[in-house]
């Protein structure tokens, strides 16, 4: 009888080890990054500016059962988002008839899917406007603050040219966002007459430049190209790739609705 206790004893003890508590378990959570670190240099201007962009297009699509099922069936990874919205709105019965059936279907080449390797932020993208004033001829301190003085029109872009640039663009662009949890768009805009409340001060006898940069991530990694067959067999479906191909590729893709500022002053 002792002996029994023991062994159940021992198998209890071994099991607590095992399973991780639920404080190691959120401690662990709690550690994992998310996004990346923003300077604070950089100011979210999307409630001043005068210009509204559009949300990011970013199409988080649920694949049909059907649209999953061949999915699965494929041995190259398939995220390209139109493709999977064509296989959505396609459909196959089975019934006794379809037993002899055979048939492939091309469905034609497509970007399959796209792998990061290094997603790095360039907070100083782009100049888009410069506020200057002089106090060489002033009696004290003067401040300055950020006032946009012309529309300004931030564009990215792929590094290389691809066919289906829009479809390559949508993937690099929702696997970008996943790591700096930023809102990311090709084209992006900051109206004239967006303004900030930070003031930096300009001494006197000096000249003072406020700098508002476009900032940007340089988003680099693989891309997968393949030709996709359709197969029909009886009631079976299935997809086949061919002819797969990959390349290295890269983008500046902007941060929306985000500005980094450089002050200086000079003699």
């Amino acid at each position: 009888m002792k002996r029994h206790q023991v062994v159940l004893k021992v198998f209890i003890l071994l099991s607590l080890l095992s399973v991780p508590t639920a404080g190691m378990a959120s401690k662990k959570e709690d550690s994992k990054e998310k996004g990346i670190e923003v300077p604070s240099s950089v100011i979210n201007i999307s409630k001043e500016n005068t210009f509204s962009n559009p949300a990011p297009d970013l199409p988080h699509l649920q694949p049909s059962r059907f649209a999953k099922d061949l999915l699965e069936s494929s041995k190259i990874k398939i995220e390209n988002p139109k493709l999977i919205r064509m296989l959505n709105e396609s459909a196959a019965t089975k019934s006794p008839l379809s037993l002899g059936t055979r048939a492939t279907i091309y469905l034609g080449e497509w970007p399959l899917n796209y792998k990061s390797q290094e997603t790095t932020p360039n907070w100083q993208y782009q100049k888009v406007n410069t506020n200057f004033y002089d106090n060489r001829g002033g009696t004290g301190n003067y401040q300055i603050h950020y006032v946009q003085e012309a529309q300004k029109i931030i564009k990215g872009g792929l590094t290389a040219k691809v066919g289906q640039m829009e479809d390559v663009q949508k993937m690099m662009q929702q696997k970008a966002f996943d790591k700096v949890q930023l809102p990311l768009s090709f084209e992006t805009a900051v109206g004239v007459g967006t303004k900030h409340h930070q003031v930096y001060n300009i001494p006197l006898a000096q000249t003072g430049y406020l700098y508002a940069y476009a900032p940007a991530v340089h988003e680099k990694g693989s891309l997968t190209f393949g030709e996709v067959y359709l197969v029909l067999k009886g009631s079976k479906h299935r997809i086949i790739v061919k002819n797969v191909t990959s390349q290295e590729i890269g983008a500046w893709i902007p941060i929306q609705d985000h500005l980094s500022f450089s002050f200086e002053t000079r003699q």
